[in-house]
């Protein structure tokens, strides 16, 4: 089993919805009609973005039965829900009726997902089946309770008005780095509080220097280098919506062409590197490889080359913990910096510090 197996709690939803850049990822992996493609599951959003590369399969893989379940969902969700009703189920658009919308896809849902979410009924109800994991709760508490310390409602708004690169500088540094600013970053986003209201602490043992410290740098990419009216994940974060921006595999222009390949999904209870054994074109590795050590990681990256076609991409990040191919691979696959680069620079998730390509050689 995967190191992190036996370190951290999967008996929950930690992320109920995805928290990397989709769009980032499709155009990483490229078209792939007929392939075969693994992704880490999550809540699920991330693999059924990845049905837009028109490959026959998806193989979406997780440790956690509660993740899979989102995906379930969303399966379910798809094919019986108009594009409208899918973003009130999911917290995208407010609504009065997701009870209603919920029981709709329940009834097309397994037992055992049916009852899963039957009991998380009233969360969703509150916030939309995307809103219901550890980490947007951990945001939630951030928005509603300790940003309006930091900053008006009047300046949140402020963030997400259009303005040029030049413009955007001045904003960030002279009105929004205010002393508040940075002590609620040293705080919130600390090891500690993140592990305890975030993420699971085990996936910081291999975490190098100061996450609060991390997230400041970072900010700059959001806030400056990208423009945060195009941001859905820096909008979620500030105010608990996306805005007119949605996650990729959420957008109107998408929705016919998921629910019409939804049933090239294939879900997997276990490591992801055990989800195929051969014949794929392409991973979304998530940032999974900064939960292992060294070691881990070589042994997991060697394992999912020996699964892959020639030109089969791996697509992953780093948060804090430094993880790029293995130079003992290099006779095997190689880094396609011409492709991450770009990409990397227009990455709205902007946790993240580095996205990474490899390809595997003929």
């Amino acid at each position: 089993m995967s190191e992190i197996a036996a370190k951290a709690a999967f008996d929950h939803i930690r992320y109920a919805q995805l928290w990397e850049d989709a769009d980032v990822l499709v155009s990483a992996i490229g078209q792939r009609p007929g392939g075969r493609l693994v992704s880490i599951c999550s809540a699920g959003d991330n693999a059924l973005a990845m049905l837009l590369c028109d490959p026959a399969e998806v193989i979406a893989a997780d440790l956690s039965p509660a993740q899979l379940a989102c995906l379930k969902l969303r399966l379910a969700a798809f094919p019986v829900l108009t594009h409208t009703e899918l973003t009130e189920l999911l917290g995208a658009a407010p609504s009065q009726r997701r009870g209603g919308l919920l029981d709709r896809v329940l009834a097309e849902c397994d037992a055992e997902t049916a009852a899963f979410w039957a009991a998380l009924r009233p969360e969703v109800i509150a916030h939309g089946a995307g809103g219901v994991g550890k980490f947007e709760r951990y945001f939630r508490l951030f928005h509603r309770r300790l940003l309006p310390f930091v900053h008006s409602r009047r300046t949140v708004a402020a963030v997400f008005q259009p303005r040029s690169q030049e413009e955007r500088a001045p904003f960030l540094h002279d009105r929004w780095n205010n002393l508040r600013w940075r002590w609620l970053l040293k705080a919130f986003f600390s090891r500690r509080a993140m592990g305890a209201l975030g993420r699971d602490p085990a996936f910081f043992d291999h975490v190098e220097g100061s996450v609060s410290d991390h997230v400041s740098r970072r900010i700059e990419h959001a806030f400056v280098a990208n423009d945060p009216v195009a941001n859905p994940y820096l909008r979620y974060v500030l105010t608990g919506t996306h805005g007119p921006v949605l996650p990729l595999a959420w957008r109107p222009e998408h929705h016919a062409t998921i629910a019409e390949r939804v049933g090239r999904v294939r879900l997997h209870l276990g490591p992801l590197e055990q989800a195929a054994t051969e014949g794929v074109d392409g991973w979304n590795l998530s940032d999974i490889f900064e939960y292992m050590s060294p070691e881990g990681f070589r042994a997991a990256y060697g394992s999912i080359l020996a699964a892959s076609n020639p030109g089969a991409r791996l697509v992953y990040w780093n948060m804090m913990a430094p993880r790029a191919m293995p130079p003992e691979y290099a006779p095997r696959a190689r880094p396609r910096l011409d492709i991450a680069a770009p990409l990397a620079a227009r990455d709205q998730a902007f946790f993240y510090s580095a996205f990474h390509v490899d390809e595997v050689l003929p």
